[in-house]
Parts: structure tokens; sequence; C-alpha cells
């Protein structure tokens, strides 16, 4: 049985946002619950501002995008959401992947 399953939403709310440490890569120790919510689009909206912070804390002018997610992929957090659906919700590795162009682009 996962940790999925061992699971109930806080007051009925059907998406949980769980965000794991990729420096403590399968390590459950450092995974925490940000939030429940009532729809898919406030969990992914905390998603992204979760991955938005690191990326912002960790850019510096003139940095490529390369290297600003391969920093993200070490250090930054991984958010993830667990939902009333089976299928993936949102990708925090490709939404920074996206964001890291966009931010690189505009150096």
């Amino acid at each position: 049985m996962s940790e999925a399953d061992n699971l109930s939403s806080p007051v009925g709310r059907p998406y949980l946002v769980f965000v794991d440490d990729n420096f403590h890569y399968m390590d459950d120790e450092y995974r925490y619950c940000a939030g429940s919510f009532w729809t898919a689009s406030e969990a992914v909206s905390v998603c992204r501002q979760i991955v938005d912070e690191y990326l912002a804390s960790a850019f510096v002018p003139g940095m490529g995008a390369a290297e600003l997610l391969s920093s993200y992929k070490m250090f930054g957090e991984d958010p993830f959401i667990i939902g009333s659906r089976i299928e993936r919700i949102f990708s925090a590795w490709d939404y920074a992947e996206v964001r890291c162009s966009q931010m690189c682009e505009r150096e």
C-alpha cells in the first residue's frame, strides 16, 4: 500500500500537494504536505509557485537554461499532486524546464 492510499484529504479536499527534496531523492523523511485543495487548478498553482521560488533564488544573470535546470534537479523542491484521478496532473521537472528557458532567454 502506498503513502497516498493511507491519506484522506483534510476537509474532503480532493487534491493534496506533497513536496519531495531533489537533493534527498527517494528519501521520504524529507517529504512534506504543502496543503489540500478543492481544485486541480489550485494545486497546480501551488506547485508552480514552489518551483518558481527555487528558480528565482538560484538564478544568476547570464546563467544558461541548462545550468539553471540542472541546479533545480539537484537542489530544488519537487512538488507533486495526489488527486481523485489517476492521471498525472503536474510535472515539476517539465514545468521547471519551460520556466528555465523563459527566465534565461530574457538575459
